[in-house]
């Protein structure tokens, strides 16, 4: 597959999953990525230890990537740092607010020595603004973003089951990327990119951001149901698994109630015979729907849905997702052996991207001072 990025290079001051979300995503691309960590190591090395040895976050973010180990606070180790910036392409850095700036690489600085250096910073609430200097983890911005008040169900908040807030930043980062490099393609000149977790996910709020602000309506927690679209939800089959319908419009309601239901006449029920009508009365035709699905097993009932073209999807568990038939996997190196994880979504060409080894901690040090000498 072609590298497109090849001959990019990228130096990452980072840590987590923000960042190292970006600067994997351009390492996939062909991009030669050097990510600085501190002596004892970005932080997400120790999350977990649950793949055979090394952290589940880890792997999946550091994949082809080049480590070493520098501290900042040495006079040594940040002319190194400035040394490799000055070649970069790219500079990436999540640290917390305002420490790039003291450890002397603040971006307007950068940007006014290396007019081609695109420099990129991700951070919890951005440069300026009220909030510039919290200190953000993922879930607090789940809650300070909204994103908590409308998910769970009547019960209560829950939180996404993903690093969302980190992921959203992490992909707005890379996009921004990709455009700057396109830009500077025309114009010779690199920009500054500011991303934070807030806004990357404040944007992806936007559907119940205008509903409210527009139309004054506050969409309910509504666990797995669609809070405006019935029948649109989680039904338990027989076998105590579970199956997610939905219908979108009036062709696919009457298919159901005749292939599913057996009750062709239903989808004419007053009560039923349009959405809002569905909505209103979710109660009375859950009552009805329920006992059908309990009548066959999970999967069972899934192949009648398939027959009839109805829209759904298993509610599977992790078991279900480590067997499922239609994921893709690639294999990757780590210091501890290869790992088969699921696949990067994109095909090129009918091929998932695929990048390098996962790097031990400072496993490059050595080749890269020699590299960067003075």
């Amino acid at each position: 597959m072609p590298a497109d990025l090849s001959g990019i290079l990228v130096v990452s001051l980072e840590q987590a999953v923000a960042a190292p979300y970006a600067s994997n995503r351009l390492a996939e691309a062909g991009a030669r990525v050097i990510k600085v960590e501190r002596p004892e190591g970005d932080f997400a090395r120790g999350y977990d230890a649950l793949v055979h040895g090394e952290s589940a976050y880890f792997v999946w973010l550091n994949r082809g990537k080049e480590s070493i180990c520098l501290d900042l606070r040495q006079d040594d180790d940040r002319a190194l740092m400035e040394r490799m910036v000055g070649k970069a392409d790219v500079f990436i850095q999540n640290l917390a607010p305002g420490a790039i700036d003291r450890l002397g690489f603040a971006h307007d600085r950068l940007r006014a020595d290396y007019p081609h250096l695109i420099t990129v910073s991700i951070s919890g609430y951005g440069e300026e603004g009220p909030l510039a200097d919290l200190k953000a983890y993922d879930l607090l911005v789940q809650a300070e973003t909204g994103l908590s008040s409308i998910t769970g169900n009547e019960h209560g908040p829950a939180r996404t089951g993903v690093s969302v807030c980190d992921i959203a930043a992490g992909m707005t980062a890379y996009q921004a990327v990709l455009e700057a490099l396109i830009g500077r393609a025309t114009t010779g000149e690199g920009r500054h990119i500011a991303v934070s977790l807030f806004h990357a996910l404040a944007d992806w709020m936007n559907v119940p951001y205008l509903q409210y602000a527009y139309g004054g309506k506050v969409p309910p927690r509504a666990g797995l149901n669609h809070p405006t679209i019935a029948p649109y939800g989680v039904y338990e089959g027989s076998d105590g698994k579970s199956v997610l319908i939905s219908i979108q419009n009036e062709r696919e309601w009457a298919t159901f109630c005749e292939a599913i239901l057996g009750d062709a006449a239903l989808a004419r029920d007053p009560r039923f015979d349009s959405n809002s009508n569905r909505v209103a009365n979710r109660a009375v035709l859950d009552a009805i729907l329920r006992p059908v699905f309990a009548a066959l097993p999970r999967d069972a009932m899934a192949e009648r849905l398939r027959a009839a073209r109805i829209a759904y999807g298993r509610v599977s568990d992790l078991e279900d997702l480590h067997t499922h038939p239609h994921a893709r996997h690639v294999t990757v190196q780590t210091p501890s052996g290869p790992v088969r994880m699921l696949a990067p979504g994109a095909l090129f060409d009918n091929r998932p991207a695929t990048s390098g080894p996962v790097p031990g901690l400072g496993a490059h040090t050595g080749a890269l001072r020699a590299e960067f000498g003075a």
